[in-house]
Protein backbone atom coordinates (compact mmCIF):
# COMPACT_ATOMS: atom_id res chain seq x y z
CA UNK A 1 0.00 0.00 0.00
CA UNK A 2 1.31 3.81 -0.75
CA UNK A 3 2.30 5.58 2.02
CA UNK A 4 -1.07 7.36 2.73
CA UNK A 5 -3.64 4.17 2.31
CA UNK A 6 -1.06 2.70 5.15
CA UNK A 7 -1.42 5.35 7.48
CA UNK A 8 -5.10 5.30 7.14
CA UNK A 9 -5.33 1.25 7.46
CA UNK A 10 -3.49 1.59 10.79
CA UNK A 11 -5.31 4.70 11.92
CA UNK A 12 -7.93 3.06 13.91
CA UNK A 13 -6.62 1.30 16.34
CA UNK A 14 -8.71 -1.88 16.33
CA UNK A 15 -6.60 -3.22 13.65
CA UNK A 16 -3.26 -3.25 15.56
CA UNK A 17 -5.50 -4.85 18.99
CA UNK A 18 -5.89 -7.41 17.00
CA UNK A 19 -2.41 -8.40 15.52
CA UNK A 20 -2.01 -8.19 19.02
CA UNK A 21 -4.31 -11.28 19.93
CA UNK A 22 -3.58 -12.71 16.72
CA UNK A 23 0.07 -13.10 17.87
CA UNK A 24 0.52 -12.03 14.25
CA UNK A 25 3.63 -10.56 12.17
CA UNK A 26 3.29 -8.17 9.41
CA UNK A 27 5.00 -8.28 6.58
CA UNK A 28 5.20 -4.88 5.36
CA UNK A 29 5.93 -4.11 1.70
CA UNK A 30 8.30 -1.41 1.72
CA UNK A 31 7.38 0.61 -1.74
CA UNK A 32 9.23 3.70 -0.48
CA UNK A 33 11.76 4.76 1.72
CA UNK A 34 9.73 7.98 3.52
CA UNK A 35 9.21 9.70 7.16
CA UNK A 36 5.71 8.46 6.55
CA UNK A 37 6.54 4.71 6.24
CA UNK A 38 8.90 5.07 8.95
CA UNK A 39 6.48 6.53 11.59
CA UNK A 40 4.00 3.34 10.68
CA UNK A 41 7.02 0.84 11.29
CA UNK A 42 7.49 2.89 14.52
CA UNK A 43 3.88 2.73 15.85
CA UNK A 44 4.11 -1.01 15.05
CA UNK A 45 7.17 -1.55 16.92
CA UNK A 46 5.74 0.45 20.17
CA UNK A 47 2.80 -1.71 19.92
CA UNK A 48 4.89 -5.28 20.16
CA UNK A 49 4.09 -6.18 16.84
CA UNK A 50 7.11 -7.71 14.96
CA UNK A 51 7.36 -6.09 11.18
CA UNK A 52 9.16 -7.89 8.30
CA UNK A 53 10.35 -6.06 5.80
CA UNK A 54 9.04 -6.72 2.36
CA UNK A 55 11.54 -5.80 0.17
CA UNK A 56 10.19 -4.09 -3.62
CA UNK A 57 11.36 -2.15 -6.05
CA UNK A 58 9.75 0.70 -8.05
CA UNK A 59 7.65 -0.70 -11.29
CA UNK A 60 10.11 0.55 -13.57
CA UNK A 61 12.31 -1.76 -11.83
CA UNK A 62 10.58 -4.95 -12.24
CA UNK A 63 8.44 -4.35 -8.87
CA UNK A 64 9.35 -8.05 -7.40
CA UNK A 65 12.87 -9.41 -7.11
CA UNK A 66 14.05 -11.62 -10.52
CA UNK A 67 16.98 -12.09 -13.20
CA UNK A 68 16.67 -8.43 -14.50
CA UNK A 69 17.06 -6.45 -10.89
CA UNK A 70 19.37 -8.39 -8.72
CA UNK A 71 21.83 -5.06 -8.94
CA UNK A 72 18.63 -2.50 -7.91
CA UNK A 73 17.87 -4.93 -5.25
CA UNK A 74 21.38 -4.86 -3.64
CA UNK A 75 21.06 -1.02 -3.94
CA UNK A 76 17.46 -0.94 -2.91
CA UNK A 77 18.89 -3.15 0.42
CA UNK A 78 21.57 -0.37 0.79
CA UNK A 79 19.02 2.29 0.68
CA UNK A 80 17.01 0.41 3.05
CA UNK A 81 19.60 0.07 5.91
CA UNK A 82 20.27 3.68 5.83
CA UNK A 83 16.61 4.74 6.12
CA UNK A 84 16.16 2.14 9.09
CA UNK A 85 19.49 3.69 10.67
CA UNK A 86 17.96 7.06 10.07
CA UNK A 87 15.13 6.46 12.04
CA UNK A 88 15.82 3.63 14.50
CA UNK A 89 13.59 0.53 13.16
CA UNK A 90 13.12 -2.52 14.40
CA UNK A 91 13.17 -5.61 11.68
CA UNK A 92 11.98 -9.25 12.61
CA UNK A 93 13.33 -9.98 9.17
CA UNK A 94 13.79 -9.39 5.58
CA UNK A 95 11.49 -10.73 2.81
CA UNK A 96 12.56 -11.41 -0.54
CA UNK A 97 9.51 -12.12 -3.10
CA UNK A 98 10.68 -13.93 -6.08
CA UNK A 99 8.57 -13.60 -9.28
CA UNK A 100 8.68 -12.69 -12.90
CA UNK A 101 9.21 -8.96 -13.63
CA UNK A 102 5.57 -7.16 -13.39
CA UNK A 103 6.45 -5.08 -16.61
CA UNK A 104 7.25 -9.04 -18.55
CA UNK A 105 3.77 -10.14 -16.50
CA UNK A 106 1.49 -7.25 -17.89
CA UNK A 107 3.32 -7.97 -21.28
CA UNK A 108 2.25 -11.55 -21.27
CA UNK A 109 -1.33 -9.46 -21.73
CA UNK A 110 -0.92 -6.79 -24.17
CA UNK A 111 2.38 -7.89 -26.57
CA UNK A 112 3.04 -11.46 -26.29
CA UNK A 113 4.85 -11.70 -29.84
CA UNK A 114 7.60 -9.44 -28.32
CA UNK A 115 7.86 -11.66 -24.25
CA UNK A 116 8.23 -14.97 -26.28
CA UNK A 117 11.41 -12.98 -28.22
CA UNK A 118 12.57 -12.09 -24.86
CA UNK A 119 11.82 -15.73 -22.96
CA UNK A 120 13.79 -17.65 -25.90
CA UNK A 121 16.38 -15.02 -25.57
CA UNK A 122 16.95 -15.68 -22.20
CA UNK A 123 16.44 -19.52 -22.15
CA UNK A 124 20.11 -19.97 -23.69
CA UNK A 125 21.09 -16.66 -22.05
CA UNK A 126 22.72 -18.71 -19.11
CA UNK A 127 25.63 -16.52 -17.85
CA UNK A 128 23.02 -13.69 -17.55
CA UNK A 129 20.90 -15.98 -15.45
CA UNK A 130 24.28 -17.33 -13.06
CA UNK A 131 25.29 -13.96 -12.56
CA UNK A 132 21.91 -13.16 -11.05
CA UNK A 133 21.81 -16.48 -9.21
CA UNK A 134 25.37 -15.53 -7.53
CA UNK A 135 24.46 -11.86 -6.60
CA UNK A 136 21.07 -12.91 -4.84
CA UNK A 137 23.38 -14.94 -2.70
CA UNK A 138 25.80 -12.24 -2.04
CA UNK A 139 22.61 -10.14 -0.82
CA UNK A 140 21.69 -12.83 1.25
CA UNK A 141 24.68 -13.37 3.16
CA UNK A 142 24.74 -9.97 3.55
CA UNK A 143 21.69 -9.77 5.19
CA UNK A 144 22.64 -12.72 7.60
CA UNK A 145 25.99 -11.10 8.57
CA UNK A 146 23.81 -7.86 9.38
CA UNK A 147 21.48 -9.97 11.99
CA UNK A 148 18.23 -10.42 9.71
CA UNK A 149 16.30 -13.69 9.18
CA UNK A 150 15.87 -13.36 5.44
CA UNK A 151 12.35 -15.45 4.61
CA UNK A 152 11.99 -16.16 0.41
CA UNK A 153 8.72 -16.20 -1.29
CA UNK A 154 8.91 -18.57 -3.97
CA UNK A 155 6.16 -19.74 -6.49
CA UNK A 156 5.54 -23.67 -5.56
CA UNK A 157 7.33 -24.92 -8.74
CA UNK A 158 10.28 -24.14 -7.17
CA UNK A 159 10.34 -27.40 -5.94
CA UNK A 160 9.77 -29.15 -8.32
CA UNK A 161 12.65 -27.70 -10.83
CA UNK A 162 15.27 -27.72 -7.46
CA UNK A 163 14.44 -31.20 -7.24
CA UNK A 164 15.19 -32.07 -10.29
CA UNK A 165 18.37 -29.90 -10.43
CA UNK A 166 16.98 -28.31 -13.69
CA UNK A 167 16.96 -24.35 -13.84
CA UNK A 168 14.82 -24.01 -17.47
CA UNK A 169 11.56 -22.88 -15.51
CA UNK A 170 13.96 -19.78 -13.46
CA UNK A 171 15.55 -19.31 -16.95
CA UNK A 172 12.22 -18.91 -18.98
CA UNK A 173 10.44 -17.05 -16.19
CA UNK A 174 13.56 -14.97 -15.29
CA UNK A 175 13.39 -16.86 -11.66
CA UNK A 176 16.07 -17.16 -9.24
CA UNK A 177 16.01 -20.19 -6.32
CA UNK A 178 17.41 -17.86 -3.47
CA UNK A 179 18.53 -19.70 -0.49
CA UNK A 180 17.19 -18.41 2.71
CA UNK A 181 16.56 -18.68 6.45
CA UNK A 182 12.88 -20.14 5.64
CA UNK A 183 11.34 -20.69 2.09
CA UNK A 184 7.47 -19.70 2.11
CA UNK A 185 5.67 -21.52 -1.18
CA UNK A 186 2.67 -18.98 -2.26
CA UNK A 187 0.20 -21.70 -3.74
CA UNK A 188 -2.53 -18.95 -3.65
CA UNK A 189 -6.10 -20.76 -4.86
CA UNK A 190 -7.83 -17.54 -5.26
CA UNK A 191 -5.69 -17.55 -8.57
CA UNK A 192 -5.98 -21.29 -9.47
CA UNK A 193 -9.50 -21.88 -9.17
CA UNK A 194 -11.06 -24.80 -9.50
CA UNK A 195 -7.49 -26.75 -8.69
CA UNK A 196 -6.48 -24.15 -6.10
CA UNK A 197 -7.12 -26.46 -3.26
CA UNK A 198 -5.40 -29.80 -4.77
CA UNK A 199 -2.43 -27.37 -5.52
CA UNK A 200 -2.09 -26.38 -2.11
CA UNK A 201 -2.22 -29.83 -0.73
CA UNK A 202 0.22 -31.44 -3.26
CA UNK A 203 2.61 -28.62 -2.75
CA UNK A 204 2.11 -28.33 1.39
CA UNK A 205 4.09 -31.42 2.06
CA UNK A 206 7.33 -29.71 0.64
CA UNK A 207 7.07 -26.17 2.14
CA UNK A 208 8.61 -24.96 4.94
CA UNK A 209 5.66 -22.68 5.25
CA UNK A 210 2.85 -21.93 3.26
CA UNK A 211 1.54 -18.45 2.09
CA UNK A 212 -2.55 -18.57 1.47
CA UNK A 213 -4.68 -16.14 -0.61
CA UNK A 214 -5.68 -13.92 -1.87
CA UNK A 215 -7.97 -12.36 0.16
CA UNK A 216 -7.70 -9.04 -1.61
CA UNK A 217 -5.15 -5.73 -2.11
CA UNK A 218 -1.73 -5.93 -3.32
CA UNK A 219 -0.49 -4.74 -6.58
CA UNK A 220 -2.58 -3.77 -9.54
CA UNK A 221 -1.53 -6.27 -12.49
CA UNK A 222 -3.72 -6.46 -15.31
CA UNK A 223 -5.67 -10.06 -15.99
CA UNK A 224 -5.03 -11.10 -12.34
CA UNK A 225 -6.44 -8.13 -10.42
CA UNK A 226 -9.97 -9.03 -11.77
CA UNK A 227 -9.55 -12.58 -10.26
CA UNK A 228 -12.12 -12.20 -7.40
CA UNK A 229 -10.29 -12.73 -3.65
CA UNK A 230 -11.14 -15.71 -1.50
CA UNK A 231 -14.53 -15.44 0.52
CA UNK A 232 -14.73 -16.39 4.43
CA UNK A 233 -15.35 -19.77 3.06
CA UNK A 234 -12.79 -20.33 0.59
CA UNK A 235 -9.77 -18.50 3.21
CA UNK A 236 -11.19 -21.05 6.37
CA UNK A 237 -10.88 -24.39 4.13
CA UNK A 238 -7.12 -22.82 2.76
CA UNK A 239 -6.47 -21.76 6.85
CA UNK A 240 -7.43 -25.42 7.66
CA UNK A 241 -5.55 -27.46 4.98
CA UNK A 242 -2.13 -25.54 5.36
CA UNK A 243 -2.47 -25.91 9.26
CA UNK A 244 -2.27 -29.81 8.29
CA UNK A 245 1.70 -29.42 7.59
CA UNK A 246 2.43 -25.71 8.94
CA UNK A 247 2.69 -24.21 11.75
CA UNK A 248 3.97 -20.79 10.44
CA UNK A 249 0.84 -19.61 7.63
CA UNK A 250 1.38 -16.41 5.80
CA UNK A 251 -2.29 -14.66 4.78
CA UNK A 252 -2.28 -12.26 1.99
CA UNK A 253 -3.17 -9.62 2.24
CA UNK A 254 -3.83 -7.76 5.62
CA UNK A 255 -5.74 -5.18 3.60
CA UNK A 256 -7.80 -7.67 1.99
CA UNK A 257 -8.80 -9.29 5.41
CA UNK A 258 -9.71 -5.98 6.59
CA UNK A 259 -12.26 -5.35 3.87
CA UNK A 260 -13.50 -8.21 3.62
CA UNK A 261 -13.94 -8.29 7.73
CA UNK A 262 -11.29 -11.38 8.37
CA UNK A 263 -9.70 -10.16 10.82
CA UNK A 264 -12.12 -9.97 13.76
CA UNK A 265 -13.08 -13.53 12.58
CA UNK A 266 -9.46 -15.07 13.02
CA UNK A 267 -8.94 -14.71 16.20
CA UNK A 268 -11.05 -16.42 17.60
CA UNK A 269 -10.80 -19.15 14.25
CA UNK A 270 -11.63 -22.72 14.63
CA UNK A 271 -8.40 -25.03 13.69
CA UNK A 272 -10.45 -28.08 13.98
CA UNK A 273 -13.70 -27.03 11.95
CA UNK A 274 -14.52 -29.44 9.24
CA UNK A 275 -12.64 -29.53 6.18
CA UNK A 276 -12.81 -31.27 3.02
CA UNK A 277 -9.47 -32.92 2.20
CA UNK A 278 -8.66 -32.69 -1.74
CA UNK A 279 -7.31 -36.12 -2.33
CA UNK A 280 -8.53 -36.53 -5.87
CA UNK A 281 -7.69 -33.39 -7.22
CA UNK A 282 -4.19 -33.74 -5.17
CA UNK A 283 -3.61 -37.17 -6.92
CA UNK A 284 -4.30 -35.17 -10.47
CA UNK A 285 -1.61 -32.22 -9.44
CA UNK A 286 0.57 -34.82 -8.40
CA UNK A 287 0.29 -37.32 -11.31
CA UNK A 288 1.16 -33.17 -13.15
CA UNK A 289 3.77 -32.97 -11.13
CA UNK A 290 5.73 -36.18 -12.02
CA UNK A 291 5.43 -35.67 -15.47
CA UNK A 292 6.87 -32.16 -15.21
CA UNK A 293 9.80 -33.11 -13.34
CA UNK A 294 10.68 -35.75 -16.03
CA UNK A 295 10.71 -32.71 -18.65
CA UNK A 296 12.66 -30.86 -15.92
CA UNK A 297 15.27 -33.52 -15.28
CA UNK A 298 16.58 -33.95 -18.68
CA UNK A 299 16.08 -29.89 -19.41
CA UNK A 300 18.99 -30.43 -17.04
CA UNK A 301 20.87 -33.67 -19.05
CA UNK A 302 20.92 -32.54 -22.54
CA UNK A 303 23.63 -34.50 -22.95
CA UNK A 304 21.40 -37.51 -22.85
CA UNK A 305 19.52 -36.44 -25.52
CA UNK A 306 22.61 -36.69 -27.62
CA UNK A 307 23.48 -39.80 -26.41
CA UNK A 308 19.97 -41.44 -26.87
CA UNK A 309 19.59 -39.83 -30.18
CA UNK A 310 23.24 -41.31 -31.28
CA UNK A 311 22.27 -44.76 -29.86
CA UNK A 312 19.14 -44.88 -31.81
CA UNK A 313 21.13 -43.67 -35.44
CA UNK A 314 23.38 -46.78 -34.62
CA UNK A 315 20.65 -49.11 -33.95
CA UNK A 316 18.51 -47.84 -37.55
CA UNK A 317 22.56 -48.82 -39.25
CA UNK A 318 22.69 -52.10 -37.52
CA UNK A 319 19.24 -53.25 -38.72
CA UNK A 320 19.43 -54.46 -42.32
CA UNK A 321 16.45 -55.58 -44.38
CA UNK A 322 16.41 -59.14 -45.31
CA UNK A 323 17.19 -60.54 -49.17
CA UNK A 324 14.68 -61.89 -50.67
CA UNK A 325 14.88 -64.88 -52.09
CA UNK A 326 13.71 -66.30 -55.75
CA UNK A 327 11.01 -69.02 -55.51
Amino acid sequence: MGANELKSLFADGSVIDSLRALNARVGLGILDLTPNRASIVRKLNGAGIPVVAWLLLPMEQGYWLNVNNALQAAARYHAFKRWTEEYGLLWAGIGLDIEPDIREVERFVTDRPRLLRTLIYRLFNNQRFRAAQAAYKALVNKMQLDGYQVDSYHIPLMVDERRTGSTLLQRVAGLVDVPSDREVLMPYTSFLRPYGPGILWSYAADAQSLGIGSTGGGVDVAGLSEVPPLDWEELARDLRLARYWSDEIHIFSLEGCIEGEFLARLIDFNWDGPVEIPYENARVIDRLRRGLRVILWVSARPYLILVGLVGFLWLLMRIRPKKRSDA
